[in-house]
């Protein structure tokens, strides 16, 4: 007896047990009809399981125990193989759903326009890149080769760093981010009311420093570290606008300006959004130059740290609840500094908007406390004790000065009451007289969509370290970074509008992508069955 493999006419395969007796074949038994490999390999496995119950061998009987198959007694199940290559088993996942989101965003559309050499081949090789960078960041040798071992795709490294120099040219770079604005503008239906800027510092590893690659304040404590600033523009729900790279040692601050006037020019705005950002980005003259250009704000403001004209009349209102806020009026003249010098001066009617909480009132009287018993600890042990000990503490202002300007290590308690009485209120000073007082608030509270965002950057697309050394290159992978944090951002949304969630992590449910398999075969890809949690992303995502 012996097992055919028999072909029908609908381009089945037929797996069958025959026996051949005086030149005659009989069919003993028909295992089963496979359409796909796999099927066909898992019936075959069967008919050889079936054909040794039928026409049993010496060698089937008898086994010693100890040549039992090393592999089963590792995962502790019998272990057989399939006849098939594992080389043909692929990922599909990042292909199927981040490729059908960057389809949806028409980015190729854009590429074309550039009229590059190759188009094809290389906007694949972009949109590898760009799912790589979400599911499988790393350097791009690890991308190479990466693509070789597990997409069976040979990747030169010539070709791929000739695709950066490309992407780094200014028609494309700018048709890309063409094409992610227009999407981001078409997700909140064109109407640009808010934008949030923040910046951030991106490290190298290396020592040297160039134009680009400069040692500066590094917020991530990354001292004496070339690195770049990276501006970035939100909307309200953290999607992105634009985004623009600045050299390392650049003062923040002076970021905003000159992106707000490249973002303006670069998509012709028809209307200027209201700028939402943090204090230390909107210094004075930076809101006066916001103003002169007819742009409104709104930005945090630190109370305790206001003139004492201002608290007075802070301590001196009453909040009943929670939701109470208050407004004082502020018509005072801004003066920007530069170099100890005045640059400008200019009157601008602005709005202090007040609120409580019980909340944050319970933490401000809680850090006080602690960095006063601390204060009092120093006092008491230390009596030679120096201004450097204090280390900048916010509190050290709670302590006595004399005459001489030198510290009289005794608590003014007087100073400590006037600092109570401003616990649990946060204040937001904006330009803006068309807001209520909640819309504000709201507004700044969710700048914490643009700190996501850099989080997201960062951590999980790892958009540092960046291995490359010139300028153009290193421009072009934050490109891929920018455009991949989109891609992302619209993966989050649609599982949101479909109110998809999982009871673990987003790293996880990125594996679960990772895992979506297939068989490549000839021409075709043959796809295995989603579980119920693939499912329902592949339904968010192609229902669009």
């Amino acid at each position: 007896m012996f097992i055919r493999e028999k072909k029908n006419k609908s381009g089945s395969v037929s797996v069958q047990i025959i026996s051949k007796k005086r030149g005659k074949y009989r069919v003993i038994e028909t295992i089963g009809c496979a359409k796909d490999d796999i099927t066909k390999s898992l019936l075959l496995q069967r008919a050889q399981k079936r054909l040794k119950e039928l026409e049993p061998t010496l060698f089937d009987f008898d086994i010693d125990e100890n040549s039992k198959d090393e592999k089963a007694d590792i995962l502790g199940k019998r272990v057989n193989f399939l006849d098939i290559d594992n080389d043909r088993v692929i990922s599909i996942g990042g292909e199927l759903i981040f490729g059908k989101i960057i389809k949806d965003f028409k980015c190729k559309e854009y590429f074309k326009r550039v009229h590059i050499k190759k188009f094809q081949k290389r906007f694949e090789y972009f949109k590898d890149l760009v799912i790589s960078r979400i599911l499988y960041p790393g350097s791009k040798l690890n991308f190479i080769n990466y693509q070789h071992l597990f997409k069976q795709k040979d990747i030169s490294v010539y070709s791929l760093y000739r695709l950066l120099d490309i992407l780094y040219s200014k028609k494309l770079r700018e048709e890309l981010q063409k094409c992610i604005f227009h999407h981001t503008m078409n997700i909140i239906e064109g109407r640009l009311a808010v934008a949030f800027y923040d910046v951030t510092t991106l490290h190298f590893e290396s020592e040297s420093e160039d134009d680009l690659r400069r040692i500066g304040f590094s917020k991530e404590g990354k001292l004496n570290r070339p690195q770049i600033q990276l501006g970035l523009l939100t909307t309200l729900e953290g999607y992105p606008l634009a985004y623009e790279v600045y050299e390392g040692n650049k003062f923040e601050g002076k970021t905003l300006i000159e992106t707000l006037a490249n973002f303006e020019k670069r998509f012709s705005l028809k209307q200027k959004p209201i700028v939402v950002a943090d204090r230390g980005m909107l210094s004075n003259c930076n809101l006066i130059e916001l103003y002169k250009k007819g742009y409104k704000y709104i930005i945090g403001s630190r109370i305790k740290a206001l003139k004492d004209e201002i608290k007075n009349k802070i301590t001196n209102l009453v909040f009943l609840t929670d939701i109470d806020t208050k407004e004082i009026p502020l018509d005072e003249e801004l003066i920007c500094k530069e170099k100890n010098k005045i640059k400008s001066k200019t009157i601008i009617k602005q709005r202090f908007i007040l609120s409580y909480s019980t909340k944050r009132a319970k933490k401000d009287k809680y850090l006080r406390q602690k960095a006063l018993g601390k204060l009092k600890n120093k006092i008491t042990k230390s009596p030679n004790i120096t201004k450097s000990d204090l280390k900048l503490s916010p509190y050290a202002k709670f302590l006595n000065l004399d005459k001489n300007c030198k510290i009289i290590f005794q608590l003014n308690e007087e100073k400590i009451v006037q600092d109570e009485k401003l616990d649990g209120i946060k204040g937001f000073i904006t330009n803006d007289f068309s807001l209520n007082h909640q819309e504000i608030i709201e507004h700044y509270k969710n700048l914490w969509h643009i700190e996501e965002a850099f989080k997201i950057s960062k951590t999980d697309l790892k958009i540092r370290p960046i291995y490359h050394r010139l300028e153009h290159r290193i421009k072009a992978h934050i490109l891929v970074a920018f455009v991949a944090y989109a891609i992302y951002k619209e993966f989050e949304r649609r599982l949101k509008l479909h109110k998809v969630q999982f009871p673990f992590s987003k790293k996880l449910v990125l594996e679960l992508i990772k895992n979506m398999k297939a068989i490549e075969n000839n021409n075709s890809i043959q796809l295995f069955k989603f579980n119920d949690y693939q499912k329902s992303i592949f339904n968010a995502i192609f229902s669009f």
